[in-house]
Parts: structure tokens; sequence; C-alpha cells
């Protein structure tokens, strides 16, 4: 058995820049407020809602076997069913309650809640019970359909819930310091690492859904175990080689190889070994947690082989297939990619799982070394396209984000596919370990706002403490406090959104220009207890205009300040909201609004509107609509849908003025 007590051997060595664990820091301001409705709201209501779907009687060995269960009907407010669902999804919640578990492992970390943590701990007893003595753990394949373990990869989701499981094992150890989940998912990946390898005899398979990638590498930081990042490894080196693994794999269950949803590899990112793609392609959530998983390798391995292949996806991405939210994926058809530019505003999927998988990855990149260039995107993505699934109270998700909305499109309270409810609930619980990034003589600040955070770094222990009113203001005092006078690099990011910015270190100020390195100020220096540092970054409304190739924003502009973008909502304007015109050459002002919204800071502006109102019912006339100056009113995108239902519009036409 793993002991999850070891220290970390010599891979941590190997890894340059790690996220620090979620108990390492302590969150205040925008963020503490989210993670306060996580964790007072959202981590019971992902519980109490997998017991509403039988997820509970899946898993619980002492209970007959539920058998096909068929979903309940999506619990939108306005009873409207989604597309997409199937009685698959059955298949996959065991991920469902491993993200769960580690959504309420940080949620308890935060605020102590003994009846959650009591229901949390029942069913890790249900898992440990229904663990096979090989340590083969999936209550698909153990309650539902006996006999068919690994028979089907391609399709089935099994290394994909037991990654889930993985991280939500590691979560529930960090946070509470309890290792029996951590144990039971140890035994499990021993298993898995028995079952598959390059070596004779084993199978040399991987998931259809990526993530176990991700969590094997979470497990062998945690417990010092090299195996566990070997594994990761053999699953991203022998993805899309050939002879295709899903080809043998279906001809072996006497099916014809060809005859598979989609019926391409791109869906699943296996078309090509993963050193050989160049396009973000199919489902977008999987190709972003592959991509993470990737990263991981990359840098616990040093492998430039896999940074180069990562760099030009990651251009592909965001220079052709992102949307300006930070969200990705724009077809409901495949949940994922279609063509460069095709970015559509109103039928924009852009699952937030998505975003939340972008996230992750752009922090992972961030593992190689600090560069504004994956810290910019994780920002937008966090700010925007992810937190958007979540209302303010944390009650209610969106599966969907689009970027303009006839009124039709509200939060649910949950999905016959419910996984964008735990996703976006563990990552705003854990949104403190995105905050920073620590090798063994430095620490990098990516983001930004009120928290503590406490590192070990340069053979001591160090706690920085930022205080700030961040997004909605770009002062930032960091106090440094160490036992001892201690030498290591502090690098601070410069975001790509900032116009002017200055930096000073106990009042002296730093010539930002020396000391810029990949869009961070770099200050490597001896540290003593007292020291501040004083990051100030310019923040002001400003306009975003599209690529000319991306059809649908022609003749728009956007609104953002700072890491938020800004959209107008029915409530805060005149209805039909597509008639409206923002002038090029009008000014936009910002109001502090603390009572709107959970507090926010709006934009306004004098715009214009064309009108309706003299056609006499008419469709179409020789002579343009008349216009009238109107006032406009934006709010951050995030927040938008929770107050009054009604339209939403992010991409606003722009007039000559």
């Amino acid at each position: 058995m793993t002991n999850a007590s070891t220290a970390p051997n010599e891979i941590a060595t190997r890894a340059r820049f790690r996220p620090p664990a979620v108990p390492q820091i302590d969150l205040g301001g925008f963020w503490g407020d989210r993670v306060d409705a996580v964790a007072a709201r959202t981590a019971d209501i992902l519980y109490e809602r997998c017991v509403a779907a039988r997820m509970l009687e899946q898993i619980d060995p002492d209970r007959p076997s539920p058998g096909v269960v068929i979903p309940f009907h999506s619990m939108s407010p306005t009873g409207n069913e989604f597309t997409g669902a199937t009685v698959t999804t059955q298949m996959f919640w065991d991920s469902d309650w491993g993200k769960t578990i580690e959504t309420a492992a940080y949620s308890l970390y935060r605020r102590r809640n003994p009846e959650l943590e009591k229901k949390i701990d029942a069913v890790i007893d249900m898992y440990e019970k229904l663990q096979q003595p090989d340590g083969y753990l999936s209550s698909w394949y153990q309650r539902i359909q006996p006999g068919l373990r690994w028979t089907n990869l391609r399709d089935c989701h099994e290394l994909y819930c037991a990654g889930h499981l993985i991280e939500g094992a590691v979560a529930y150890y960090q946070a509470t310091g309890k290792r029996k989940l951590l144990d039971i998912l140890c035994r499990y990946a021993d298993h898995i690492g028995d079952t598959f390898g390059p070596e004779p005899g084993k199978k040399r398979g991987y998931c259809g859904h990526e993530e176990i990638e991700l969590a094997l590498v979470k497990l062998g930081r945690v417990t010092g175990s090299q195996k566990y990042l070997d594994l990761a490894k053999f699953f991203i080196d022998e993805r899309g080689q050939e002879p295709h693994y899903f080809d043998q794999e279906a001809r072996a269950r006497g099916a014809d190889p060809k005859n598979f949803h989609f019926r391409t590899y791109e869906y699943n990112q296996s078309h090509k070994p993963v050193r050989e793609q160049d396009k973000v392609v199919g489902h977008a959530v999987r190709a972003m947690y592959l991509y993470s998983g990737m990263a991981d390798v990359a840098t616990e391995y040093g492998d430039d082989t896999l940074r180069v292949a990562l760099d030009r996806l990651w251009d592909d991405l965001t220079q052709k297939n992102l949307y300006l939210t930070g969200g990705l994926g724009p077809s409901a058809a495949n949940e994922g990619f279609t063509a460069d530019y095709d970015l559509p505003n109103d039928t924009a999927y852009a699952e937030t799982c998505a975003a939340v998988a972008l996230v992750f990855w752009a922090s992972r990149m961030l593992g190689m070394g600090p560069n504004a260039r994956y810290a910019d995107v994780m920002e937008q993505a966090l700010y925007n396209g992810s937190i958007s699934g979540l209302s303010l109270d944390g009650s209610r998700f969106f599966y969907e984000n689009p970027l303009e909305s006839r009124g039709r499109h509200h939060r649910w309270i949950w999905h016959r596919c419910p996984c964008c409810p735990p996703n976006i609930g563990r990552m705003v619980a854990s949104v403190g370990s995105y905050f920073y990034g620590q090798s063994e003589d430095a620490i990098a600040v990516h983001l930004y706002g009120d928290n503590r955070g406490r590192f070990e770094v340069a053979g001591g222990k160090v706690t920085l403490t930022q205080e700030s009113r961040y997004p909605w203001d770009g002062a930032i005092a960091i106090a440094v406090e160490t036992e001892a006078p201690l030498h290591f690099k502090l690098y601070l990011r410069i975001p790509g959104w900032c116009r002017k910015a200055s930096l000073s270190v106990n009042g002296e100020p730093v010539d930002l220009s020396a000391a810029s390195e990949n869009g961070y100020a770099r200050l490597d220096r001896l540290w003593k207890s007292g020291d501040t540092v004083k990051l100030d970054l310019q923040m002001e409304a400003r306009r975003i205009y599209a690529n000319p190739n991306v059809r649908q924003d022609l003749g728009r502009v956007a609104l953002a300040r700072g890491p938020m973008l800004y959209c107008v909502e029915e409530v805060d304007n005149r209805g039909d909201l597509s008639a409206l015109a923002l002038p090029a050459d009008t000014a936009l002002k910002t109001l502090d609004e603390p009572g709107v919204l959970g507090g926010i800071v709006s934009l306004s502006a004098t715009g214009e509107a064309e009108l309706a109102d003299d056609w006499n019912g008419g469709l179409y006339r020789s002579t343009p609509p008349r216009r009238t100056s109107a006032d406009l009113k934006a709010v951050p995108y995030f927040a938008w849908d929770n107050r009054e239902p009604g339209e939403m519009l992010v991409w606003l036409r722009e007039s000559k003025g």
C-alpha cells in the first residue's frame, strides 16, 4: 500500500513550478465570496442532487443494484429538456461522485459542516466495501454491467471515472487529513498500473475521455510515488499510436471499429500521437483534459517535445477558436470544435466544463515557468467563461454559456448529464491553488486579490499577504513575512490587458522594463519580514474588437475592464438589445455599485437605439429606421441572469457616432 504521508522523493526536483495545496491559501475579497457560496450552498446541493438522481444506490453494495436508471428530467426554471444527455451518463456517475467529494473536501476546509462530512465519509465507506480484492473499482461495471471491465475504453469512461475519484481522494486527504479514500484509490491506481503499460501482457490502451492522466500526476505528487507519474506518461505517449487501440478493442468484442459515435478519432483526440497534433479538435472538455495531462507530464519529465506540441495547440486555440469569455467549443452537436473562427454568439455551446478545463490547462502550462501568455488566458477563463456557470448564491448552474440571449436562456438546478455543477464547484472551492506557483527557489504570483499564502521556498518559510480590491481595483499590496532573511525570486504577473503599471519594493521604484520576464516582473533579492511590494495596474474600461474572420462580430464591439468582460442585460437597458449601438467616440464611464450583484463596477455610456415604432407593422421599407439617444449600462458577464430574466448581449453594434 502506498503511504500518502511519504515526503515526495526525487520527483520533486524535476518539476519547475507546482501549485500550492488549497489549505496553503486563505482567500478573502472577490474569490472569498465565491468560495463561501460554494461552501455554504453548492457542496450540499451537489450531494443532495446526486442522491436524488439515485447515484447513491449504484455505489452502495448493501442495496440491490438499481439497474439501468433512466435519468430524471433536467430541472430548469422553464422545465425545458436539454440535448446530449442519454442513459449512458449513468456509466460515469463515479466521476460525479469524485468531483462532488472534491468540492466537499475544499468546502469543509473553508467552513465546518459536520453533517456534510458525515455524509461524504459514508460515501467513502461504500466505495471501500465496493472495491474488489484486486483493487478494481467501478460502480457501473460491478453493479450494472459486471464482467465487462476494460472492454470498451473508447466509449465507457472507465479510466475517466477513476481519474475523478483519484482527484477527489487527493483533495479529501489534503483538506481533512483523512486518508481512507486515498488508500482506496492508491489500490485502484496500482491495479490500473498492473493492467496497462508497455510491458508484455499488459493492455496498451487509454481512455476515450481523458482525465486519468492529470489525476495520476496529482496522485504521484501527493504520495511521492514515481510509478503514478510513469503511468500518466504512458497514457500520454500511447495515445493515437498505431495499430490503433480502439480498433483492436472493438474487434476483440466483435464490433465494427468504424461504427461508433461521430465516427472519427478526432472526437477524442486519438487521431494522431499527441506530439504530432497541431489543431484543437473534437470534444472540447476531452481536449482540455488531454492538454492538461500533457503539460503536467512535460513539467515532471522536462519533456520539450510535449512543450512544442502544446504551444502549437495553444496558438490554434487562442488565435482561432476561443471566445472572448474564455469559453470554447461552439457546437452542441459534438460539444466541441468545428472550424477556425466559427464563434457564433447566440448558439454558443461553450460548456462550463470546457472553460473550467481551460483553467486547468493554462495553470499547468505555468508549471514550466511563469509566462503571462498562459496566465492571462487562465484569468480570462476564470473570471468570465467558467464562473458564469454558477449563480451568485451557488444554487443554480449554466451548462452552456452563450454570448447572446433573446431571453430564453436561464440557469437550472440540475441536468441529466450533471458534469458541470461539480466541476465548477470544485474549481471555485480550490481557486486559491491557482493564485501561485512555487519552485525550490521562487514564488510566482499569477492572480491578485485579498489572500494569504504560506510557502516553503529556498529552505525557509514565507508568508505572502495580498491586500487588494482586485478585480475592481488594480492597486495591490503584498506584505512579506519570513522566519529569517531569505533569498528567493518573486515573480509578479503584469496582465496583458494593463496599459500602464508601476512597481515598488519598500517604497523604492522598480524599473519594470528591466525586471520584465515573459510578462512577469522578476524580483530576485534577499527578503525579510516587513518587506512590502506595491503593484499598481492601471484599470481602464476598454473596447475590444474581433478578428474580421469572426463574421458574427463584424462591426461590433465588446467592453472590458481589468480581467472582466462586460455584457448588457435587458434589466438595465431598454428591450431589444440588438437595436442598440455604441458610437465609436462615446466615452465609457465606471461606477462602483456595492449593492448590485454582490458588489460590482459597472460601465455606462450614451448610445443609440434604432426604433421600430414607426414601421406600422411593416417588415421592410426603403428608408432606414429612426435613431434616438439611449443610455447603456453594462455589467460583468459572469454575473448575468442573476436578477430579472431577459435578453443579454456581449457584442454591441458600433456606430460612427
